[in-house]
């Protein structure tokens, strides 16, 4: 929320096009936070029959919870791809990278995402004792049907194995694009290597890469264990024997994937205060603000 806050302030020095999208995803990354961390973790081990015995919620929980992750993973994308085209497209940059075209992406990402999630709400069977809804299980045929199978394979596929490929082709062209531009600029230049370093405009395009690539690689790198376990999970079914037989290494594994996926949420406020100069100076002045209007309002 502080990070939002900070944003839509806009004295971070950023486009509105950026600012657009780096808004996107840390609502999204709130999102994530809210209904997976917070109502499908935290509160059921407090509040068991809140979720758990209601069919609808059940449902509901599990459509927003993978919603929210697909809009987490596919607004970075967004991000990438916007970045790629301001470094590398010049003369698609002008109609791409602006403020109308980031708010068509992110609702159209909005969209597609939501619909796509909207078979989760029917992965779930009531199990009563007595005509009393005791909790929510997730249907058999989850396992077995055809179906289910196509659209988890779909699941998968989308988020995130999709956009790794994405992120690492987009960065990788953005890389070499950067490293001929700069090579073909300091010839033109043609002074002496303490000169070149100094050059603002290879130094703003440090400053913005580094932000897009420290993104990209937090991203990848806390999906990277839920992507690989959950695919093993779905192709071998050990998911069930190794949590009765508590095998050590895929059981601990089980808890780590998400734990580390969880915490790509929140690790986006970490990137833009290490990162970004102005994004510290407010991230200070938003801070200390309420201290100050305490001592005016003393004086």
């Amino acid at each position: 929320m502080l990070v939002i806050l900070i944003l839509v302030r806009g004295k971070c020095g950023l486009s509105r096009c950026i600012t657009c999208y780096l808004l996107a995803m840390a609502s999204a990354d709130l999102t994530v936070i809210l209904t997976d961390m917070i109502m499908n973790q935290i509160i059921p081990l407090y509040s068991i029959a809140l979720f758990s015995n209601d069919i609808t919620l059940c449902g509901l929980l599990d459509c927003l919870t993978h919603a929210a992750k697909d809009l987490s993973v596919w607004f970075t994308v967004a991000f990438t791809f916007d970045r790629f085209v301001a470094v590398c497209c010049q003369k698609l940059k002008m109609k791409y990278c602006t403020w109308r075209t980031a708010v068509i992406v992110i609702g159209a990402v909005t969209g597609l995402s939501c619909l796509k999630n909207i078979p989760w709400y029917f992965r779930y069977d009531p199990v009563y004792l007595l005509f009393i809804p005791l909790f929510c299980m997730v249907k058999f045929s989850y396992y077995t049907s055809p179906l289910w199978k196509a659209f988890d394979l779909l699941h998968r596929v989308t988020t995130p194995l999709l956009p790794f490929v994405l992120i690492l082709l987009l960065n990788a062209l953005t890389i070499r694009n950067i490293s001929l531009a700069n090579k073909a600029r300091r010839r033109l230049r043609g002074h002496s290597k303490q000169d070149r370093n100094k050059d603002p405009e290879v130094e703003n395009r440090r400053k913005s890469i580094i932000l897009l690539f420290s993104i990209s690689a937090s991203f990848i790198l806390l999906w990277m264990t839920e992507a690989v376990y959950s695919i093993h999970e779905r192709i071998t079914l050990n998911h069930i024997i190794d949590r009765l037989l508590k095998n050590r290494l895929p059981f601990m594994i089980g808890y780590l994937g998400p734990m580390l996926q969880l915490l790509s949420s929140c690790s986006n406020t970490c990137i833009y205060v290490v990162t970004q100069n102005k994004f510290r100076e407010e991230f200070k002045n938003v801070l200390t603000s309420p201290f100050v209007l305490i001592v005016q309002l003393v004086k």
